[in-house]
Parts: structure tokens; C-alpha cells; sequence
């Protein structure tokens, strides 16, 4: 037996053509929200690191802070502050800055 060629007709051709638009314009928008999704995460995940960073740096600054404050508790420490910082003198202290 001998195969016969299968003939596509206009109508069936047709058909075809618009099935295969279809099919294309589905992976076209599916495609396209992908990569919109991945464009998007990938800025989230740049967010992240950057937010993770800021965060240690707070976190160094509020160790410090708290150190601070438990020094500035101490009575000795605020008074040794005040006469190095603002040049304040105990009673018959001379106070001579020197540039270095």
C-alpha cells in the first residue's frame, strides 16, 4: 500500500494558524510576567542585602550606645569627660591645651 500525502486545506490551515497565535500569545505574556517576576526578586534580594548591612551597622552603633550610657552611670567617668571635653577644672586646676 502506498501512503497518501495528507493535503492541509485553507480552512484547516487556517485553523492551525490561529491555534498557533493563540498558543503565542499565552508564552508571550507567560514569558514576559517571568521575567518581570525575576527582574523583581532579583531587586528584592539586592534590598535585602543592603537592609542586612544597615542593620549590623545599627546594631554596632547600638552596642556602643549602651556602652556609653553604662559609662556615663559612673560619677568619675562624667567628671574625667567634662574636664577633657569642655576644659572644666576642679578647684585650683589650671587647664593648658597642647596642639600636637
Amino acid at each position: 500500500m502506498v501512503k497518501k500525502k495528507k493535503r492541509y486545506t485553507v480552512k484547516t490551515k487556517g485553523r492551525m494558524l490561529v491555534i498557533f497565535l493563540f498558543f503565542g500569545a499565552i508564552i508571550s505574556t507567560l514569558s514576559y510576567s517571568l521575567i518581570f517576576n525575576l527582574r523583581q526578586v532579583n531587586k528584592m534580594q539586592n534590598e535585602l542585602k543592603e537592609l542586612k548591612e544597615e542593620k549590623k551597622l545599627l546594631l554596632e552603633k547600638e552596642e556602643a550606645t549602651l556602652a556609653d550610657i553604662k559609662r556615663l552611670s559612673d560619677p568619675i567617668y562624667i567628671a574625667r569627660y567634662a574636664r577633657e571635653k569642655y576644659f572644666y577644672s576642679k578647684d585650683g586646676e589650671i587647664i593648658l591645651r597642647i596642639e600636637e
